[in-house]
């Protein structure tokens, strides 16, 4: 199978436009989020821990929500809808609810927070994902070419996340709103065809009950929980932190970091962009392997070394984890799942089941960080992500994706 990216396709222009445009308001604040609440808010690590948690318990409601209705509405864009008014009202949000809730009513603050970054953005991002997807399913493209953008977009963020942040991280949440405008008109233009909507085929109840009692969906359930849940943790919640205070001053770190985040994400691009070629020759199954094992590697690196330089080069690694684990979960879904679930198996399957493991796990890691430090915490969760990665080897199914031309394409 021979790459093209269509650039002549409008709808290939369309769902690269959904993914940059997400991720470059995403990244200009969630890349520097625990930074964030750790300098300017001023939360302990219990405090953070548990602000994430209740982020993604949240998040699950609406990522239920999402998937199963998007599923019913195939292409129609109703549900995009709301991701761009969670977009455009970001700046507003931030700057007049969310910070000053933070400050003086925390827990008021935590949960008003927790609706609305689970609608717009924890939940949303699944939803973006699997919209997008569905269309590179529909009109003949590999997903992987169009995600590359949101990649791209994520750098360009996470670039201008690290200047604007040291001057004011207000600046950020604004511009979240312009390129939030975008988003809403690019949702505007993009007319999926009549005859996609009339073909849309219903989804009953049994569909999904098929689903839940496949023991080829739980085994991948558990396998998310033991590695991307522990993963989500370690890269949102942990490592930018323990990054920033490598350097002589938390300031120079957040800079840095943010030049090192924008890199790694202008090379996760490129590989998002030809992973499906590599996926494709190795299988879904493999591909995931390979991808949890470069995270245990990342990990663990960071539990035996406090070398700035080694740190770098080992975060470069996320720019291939990144698009292994994601290329690879949708087409092992397409494997072992029907396909007009798409939707709900990336939402729950995988978003739901690793923001549940992020849920339960949170609070105690971020306890155990307050007494033991980073680098114990990082071995315990780096073993742990071995231990899932050999369960993955043993018990996740064996078969190689086919060609997208050899493929049914249904939404």
């Amino acid at each position: 199978m021979v790459l093209s990216i269509p650039f002549k396709n409008p709808n290939y222009r369309i769902a690269s436009g959904y993914s940059a445009l997400f991720f470059i308001c995403w990244s200009l604040w969630w890349s520097l989020y625990a930074i964030w609440l750790k300098q300017r808010i001023g939360l302990t690590g219990a405090e953070l821990g548990m602000l994430y948690a209740l982020n993604q318990t949240t998040s699950i409601v609406f990522m239920l929500g999402y998937g199963v209705i998007q599923d019913k509405l195939g292409l129609q864009k109703t549900l995009m809808w709301v991701i761009s008014a969670a977009l455009v009202l970001t700046g507003p949000f931030m700057t007049f609810i969310y910070q000053p809730l933070l400050l003086n009513a925390f827990y008021v603050g935590a949960i008003i927070g927790a609706l609305f970054l689970g609608i717009g953005y924890l939940a949303g991002f699944g939803l973006v994902e699997a919209f997008s997807e569905k269309i590179s399913r529909h009109f003949h493209f590999e997903y992987g070419t169009a995600r590359s953008w949101g990649s791209l977009g994520y750098a360009l963020g996470a670039f201008v996340a690290g200047i604007l942040f040291s001057l004011d991280p207000n600046l950020n949440f604004w511009l979240v709103s312009l390129f939030g405008v975008g988003f809403a008109y690019l949702n505007f233009r993009f007319t999926p065809p009549r005859q996609v909507i009339q073909q849309q085929k219903t989804i009953t109840r049994q569909d999904f009950t098929a689903v839940l009692s496949d023991k080829h969906f739980w085994l991948f359930v558990i396998f998310v929980i033991g590695t991307w849940s522990f993963y989500n943790i370690f890269d949102q919640q942990l490592f930018p932190i323990f990054y920033t205070q490598l350097f002589s001053s938390a300031t120079l770190g957040a800079k840095v970091y943010s030049y090192l985040n924008a890199s790694q994400v202008i090379l996760e691009a490129l590989f998002m962009a030809i992973t499906p070629l590599l996926v494709n020759r190795i299988g879904a199954k493999n591909a995931l392997l390979l991808g949890v094992m470069i995270m245990a590697v990342r990990i663990f690196s960071c539990a035996v070394s406090v070398n700035p330089y080694l740190i770098s080069a080992v975060k470069l690694l996320h720019a291939l984890e990144v698009p292994l684990c994601v290329i690879a979960v949708f087409k092992y879904s397409t494997l072992y799942f029907d396909k007009r679930l798409s939707s709900t198996i990336f939402l729950i399957g995988f978003q739901v089941a690793s923001s549940i493991g992020v849920v339960v796990i949170s609070f105690p890691l971020g306890a155990l960080h307050d007494q033991y430090g980073y680098q114990h915490l990082f071995w315990i969760i780096s073993a742990i992500v071995s231990v899932m990665l050999l369960f993955g080897g043993i018990f996740l199914g064996r078969r190689k994706s086919p060609p997208l031309r050899d493929k049914e394409v249904t939404l």
